[in-house]
């Protein structure tokens, strides 16, 4: 999902997201909707939230090598 998108998301949510980064927002708004703020996070290797609409996104987030390795 584009930044910008997950921007009118927060708006809608009643979130001021003007100065947050992707992970910041995604994680604030899963907190407002009473879910564990994992997107980005290790979670990601055992998550069974099959339908987080942030799942695609944060599993290929995790995927990505790691600099240095």
């Amino acid at each position: 999902m584009k930044l910008r998108d997950i921007q009118k998301k927060a708006k809608g949510i009643g979130i001021h997201a003007a100065r947050m980064g992707k992970v910041e927002l995604i994680r604030t708004i899963q907190s407002q909707e009473k879910s564990i703020p994992c997107y980005g996070s290790d979670r990601v290797a055992y998550c069974g939230e099959e339908s987080c609409l942030w799942r695609e996104d944060c599993v290929s987030l995790n995927e990505k090598p790691s600099q240095g390795s």
